[in-house]
């Protein structure tokens, strides 16, 4: 649970930050952290019952957030998020595009056509349009900060994981990209790859607290590891590192 402290200067004051996929897992811890460092938090999700949650908690702390539900994959419903949260707060300062899934664990041919495209409209559309309907605020503060959750799955090629690979090589790309188009904006895009984390989503899996099935070196982390690095990214200086990936995986990408 987040708690507000007593200082009278935290690293996210006054700053507006949207959490997509802000929910349950990596999206909740990170919300959390913002809050408790300052920030007054917009936490979205498809539905509404985990971000309401998530809001009571950090009110309870003392924090300032609100939950609006967004299906980034919804380019519509999207932008209706972002008038929302301007309309609240008339500006943005961070956006960290969380939301996403789809470890689909067969071969192309015998996948489900429907589930790859769903993932890589969540994945990469969803980053995409989210980053898309901010950038006008973002450029009207002159500046801040857009986090893109990576993996390090999209940076190797791998068999039976091709639609999510596949849709996390493209938000790597997307903000390499983006770094290219918006350093004079004074907006720096980074990814952030947590590595193995147990969360809903790799429940079966990863097991909870111990070394990776697979991968001897990496250790299975919990969603609120990610928060150190989470909040080094939020709080960089605007001339700081843009078109980065950083990565809390414990072996070569």
């Amino acid at each position: 649970m987040a708690t507000t402290g007593s200082d009278s200067q935290r690293p996210l004051d006054g700053q507006v930050a949207l959490i997509t996929g802000g929910g349950r897992g990596i999206g909740r811890a990170i919300a959390i952290a913002y809050a408790d460092a300052g920030a007054t938090v917009c936490v979205t999700a498809r539905t509404s019952t985990e971000i309401d949650q998530v809001v009571f908690e950090i009110e309870r702390a003392g924090g300032q957030a609100f939950a609006v539900t967004c299906d980034v994959s919804d380019r519509s419903s999207v932008e209706a998020m972002l008038e929302r949260t301007i309309g609240e707060y008339d500006r943005l300062d961070i956006l960290l595009n969380n939301a996403g899934g789809g470890l689909e664990r067969t071969l192309v041919g015998e996948d489900n056509p429907d589930v790859w495209q769903s993932v890589v409209e969540i994945n990469l559309l969803g980053t995409y349009f989210c980053t898309r309907a901010a950038l006008p605020y973002l450029k009207a503060n002159g500046g801040g900060k857009i986090i893109n959750v990576g993996s390090g799955m999209g940076h190797q090629a791998r068999a039976k994981n091709t639609s999510y690979n596949v849709s996390k090589a493209g938000v790597w790309m997307l903000t390499r990209c983006l770094a290219l188009e918006l350093w004079e904006d004074g907006v720096t895009v980074n990814e952030l790859i947590p590595g193995p984390v147990y969360t809903e989503l790799t429940a079966d899996i990863f097991p909870k607290g111990k070394a990776h099935p697979g991968i001897s070196s990496e250790w299975v982390k919990a969603p609120e590891d990610v928060v150190p690095l989470a909040l080094m990214l939020a709080t960089q200086s605007g001339k700081g590192p843009t078109g980065q990936s950083f990565s809390l995986a414990r072996r070569p990408l």
